[in-house]
């Protein structure tokens, strides 16, 4: 019998190993933060299992998401991207990812680690909500809005409200799993 998840993952066995595997557990590494936060830049506007399709092409054309090497990203690697059927081929997107790794490294500069940063809008530790339903789960909340805002102020694009709430799930900043789901910490 299959366990009790989240709603939004039953599309398919990619989306459920994700949901499982990944969605709302902490992460504190800042490889991982800056993978998850340009993957939800490219969603913005898709839907997630899209992304999740095109994760491993994302990671081979990005160079697995090396902040370091994206932030010096050329005209033409851009270019290159830009011919990348593998990926979301959208200008505006592939071009706020090369500003964002140039950001996040100025964040890096001054905080000590990204990780360092972001976590400190929650105190350090993951909020866990405490849904019923999916209808419950918010799309934004007062300190994705803080966060989002402080982020296009240090020169971060694409990183809206929603965004950045969709960030804060994947990688454990709050724990929205309903209550039924059997990954949830009780």
């Amino acid at each position: 019998m299959e366990p009790i998840r989240c709603g939004w993952c039953a599309a398919s066995d990619l989306y459920k190993k994700y949901h499982d595997e990944e969605w709302g557990k902490p992460v504190y590494d800042d490889p991982t933060i800056f993978e998850f936060l340009i993957l939800e830049t490219f969603q913005a506007g898709l839907s997630w299992i899209t992304i999740l399709n095109k994760r491993e092409n994302f990671r081979a054309a990005f160079d697995n998401f090396d902040y370091k090497k994206m932030a010096n990203y050329s005209e033409d690697k851009i270019e290159e991207l830009m011919q990348n059927s593998g990926i979301i081929r959208n200008s505006l997107k592939i071009k706020s990812a090369v500003t964002n790794a140039q950001a996040f490294i100025k964040v890096q500069e001054e905080f000590g680690t990204f990780s360092d940063y972001i976590w400190n809008f929650t105190g350090g530790k993951p909020i866990i909500n405490n849904p019923k339903t999916l209808k419950d789960v918010p799309a934004t909340t007062p300190i994705s809005d803080a966060i989002s805002k402080d982020l296009k102020k240090r020169g971060f694009k694409f990183v809206g409200s929603t965004v950045i709430y969709a960030h804060m799930q994947a990688t454990g900043m709050v724990n929205d799993h309903i209550e039924d789901c059997w990954t949830r910490t009780k």
